[in-house]
């Protein structure tokens, strides 16, 4: 009958894992030893399965179209129509407004693993991206899924995955080599405490380093931090935005706090208010192309397999792509990598800073350590005390330019508030000199409050 929806279980595909059947409400699907078997009777064709299946298995259908027999599927048509909840104020959680700040950016390719406390953003990023012509899948593990996205991108597709704590970890060698191979993709880590599994559900800021140096080598990385909902959408825009103009995998830095709490947020029409940059494209024909051409800080990136064939090896590379042992080509490479960054500074470093002009004691913070910071400073005003907050929202590159310039005035002293024994203290006492910092510092899984920050002020 015409417009009749069709569902059907790929036998071809489907491995058996049972992941889909206890997504269905109506009690339609069964395991029946390794298979999943389907009672049409029962199903209700709302396609929720469809959207937690990691091998594709479950297709759903409507009208007279074919339901496809082949053992690989087709690619989905990553063009489709942007949807969005409507233009104006919405109350929402951070973690669904970095999922929106992903499709208004382009993303439509997810792949991720759930770990608390980021597992909300793939959860919205499940639902939404089927609604915009994208695709979702869960993988097995944080390894898998940042191969999974770094694929993606070199096909062409802007492309995203979430984790924590640990599962930052386990993305260390694929963002290492997402680095070498110069990819463009967003990793979004919703920070808890640590080391190991630590502090799984509670707020922490002991991931700033490792999301610096955690990947080993000299490699170049940006990222940023977030201190409300609303940055943690349009902050996920500029993640893809810079990822994509700069061939470089950015990394958002939510802490727990920022990614749980809710608040309110002007969400813009995505098709006329939110500016989405291109990775730069080659003009020469695909014959002559160089995946890693020295001519410019950084190569243009066309979708593999379209007209262009290219290598990528995580070794040092020739301009061409292929491994080169050539010491003077190997040195130019990681240069080249350093300057694209570093040339650009002044349009990637982004910093907020509230009642600095006359400030001589300066709070640095980040993150949600920043609102009580601010409200600290605050406080500390009424009082008649000269204080200022220093917010960096691009924590790498770290600002060293602009906290130099103000320390330059003299008589300045720093206070660093955030959730770590002062990795970003570290960095401060670098620019300014030890003797002129102190640190409020904590890891007991508690936000750090403003009367805290406001003791160490004065």
């Amino acid at each position: 009958m015409a417009g009749k929806k069709r569902f059907q279980v790929l036998e071809d595909r489907c491995k058996g894992c049972g992941i889909c059947v206890p997504t269905c409400k109506f009690d339609a699907l069964h395991m029946n030893g390794s298979r999943v078997i389907l009672e049409e009777e029962k199903c209700k064709y709302c396609g929720v399965c469809t959207f937690n299946c990691p091998d594709l298995a479950l297709v759903l259908t409507t009208g007279e179209e074919k339901i496809p027999d082949e053992k690989i599927l087709p690619l989905p048509d990553f063009g489709g129509e942007i949807t969005q909840p409507a233009p104006g104020t919405h109350f929402m959680q951070g973690a669904t407004a970095c999922a929106e700040g992903a499709i208004a950016a382009g993303c439509r390719f997810y792949a991720g693993y759930p770990i608390t406390p980021s597992t909300e953003i793939a959860e919205d990023m499940a639902a939404r991206l089927p609604q915009v012509g994208g695709r979702f899948i869960q993988l097995e593990d944080e390894i898998a899924s940042m191969g999974a996205i770094a694929g993606a991108s070199v096909s062409g597709v802007r492309s995203m995955s979430a984790t924590s704590g640990p599962g930052f970890s386990l993305m260390q060698e694929n963002l290492g080599a997402a680095c070498m191979r110069e990819i463009p993709l967003v990793v979004v880590n919703v920070m808890r405490g640590g080391p190991c599994t630590g502090l799984p559900t509670r707020p922490s800021q002991g991931d700033v380093m490792q999301a610096r140096w955690g990947t080993h080598g000299d490699h170049q990385i940006i990222a940023l931090a977030p201190w409300s909902v609303s940055e943690m959408f349009w902050l996920t825009v500029r993640a893809f935005n810079l990822s994509e103009k700069f061939r470089v995998p950015v990394i958002l830095l939510p802490d727990e706090v920022v990614a749980h709490m809710r608040e309110r947020i002007a969400l813009p029409d995505y098709r006329t208010e939110v500016a989405v940059v291109d990775r730069p494209v080659p003009s020469d024909p695909p014959e002559s192309y160089k995946p890693f051409d020295g001519r410019f800080l950084t190569p243009p990136l066309p979708a593999y397999g379209r007209g262009y064939r290219f290598h990528l090896t995580g070794l040092t590379h020739r301009p061409d792509g292929f491994p080169t042992g050539d010491p003077a080509q190997a040195a130019a490479l990681l240069e080249r990598h350093e300057r694209k960054i570093r040339e650009a500074a002044s349009e990637i470093v982004q910093v907020d800073e509230v009642d600095m002009a006359d400030a001589t004691t300066i709070v640095v913070a980040y993150g949600s350590t920043a609102r009580s910071a601010k409200e600290a400073v605050r406080s500390a005003r009424r009082r008649g005390v000269k204080a200022g907050l220093f917010r960096p929202i691009t924590i790498w590159p770290f600002p060293t330019e602009r906290l130099s310039a103000i320390a330059s005035r003299g008589n300045v002293r720093f206070v660093v508030a955030e959730m770590n024994r002062g990795q970003i203290l570290g960095e401060v006492e670098r620019v300014v000199g030890r003797f002129r910092v102190s640190g409020v510092l904590q890891t007991d899984g508690n936000p750090i409050m403003a009367r805290t920050i406001e003791r160490a002020i004065g």
